[in-house]
């Protein structure tokens, strides 16, 4: 991956999720996914709870309980939301090419609805039902008892100066 020269980033400290039931996410991402819990804070008062994930690598995932805000959303909300800017589309969590087929059977044992084996390429569709030389990630999809989309990606090749071909036309452009 590239170098930043601006900033000494050392990965995501966490990111901030919100569910609508603590013990049915702990249930999930602790007993299921199996992250270890590893900070929990109970703020004062009952005015909620806010508990750390273990995602690997020195980063966490953490989330804030609202019980009584809105429930979650079915999927065609879900997709209009997620293409609003501000909100999160999903959170991808990286794993090896060589277990992306183990950990798909290992979440369908569990009962999790997940999709097949997605193979992301530079191809007109964006994806190849094979893996072949344009195939930069691996993944599959699923959803975590609030609806938020979950992946599992696995890098298939070192990306290159070569896969960006945007050209920048942002007000942050120098």
């Amino acid at each position: 991956m590239a170098n930043n020269t601006e900033f000494d980033f050392r990965g995501i400290n966490h990111l901030a999720l919100t569910c609508a039931d603590m013990d049915r996410t702990i249930a999930f991402y602790r007993d299921v996914l199996g992250m270890p819990l590893v900070k929990t804070i109970d703020f004062p008062n009952g005015r909620g709870k806010h508990y750390f994930f273990d995602v690997g690598g020195g980063d966490t995932i953490a989330f804030f309980e609202f019980p009584k805000g809105p429930q979650s959303v079915d999927a065609k909300m879900h997709a209009k939301m997620a293409a609003t800017p501000g909100m999160m589309h999903h959170v991808a969590f990286n794993v090896t090419s060589e277990d992306i087929e183990r950990y798909r059977r290992r979440l369908v044992e569990k009962g999790i609805e997940v999709t097949e084996v997605v193979n992301h390429d530079d191809s007109e569709t964006g994806a190849s039902p094979e893996v072949n030389a344009t195939t930069f990630v691996r993944s599959i999809y699923f959803r975590d008892p609030d609806g938020m989309q979950l992946e599992f990606a696995a890098w298939s090749r070192a990306l290159t100066p070569e896969d960006v071909k945007a050209d920048y036309r942002t007000a942050w452009k120098n």
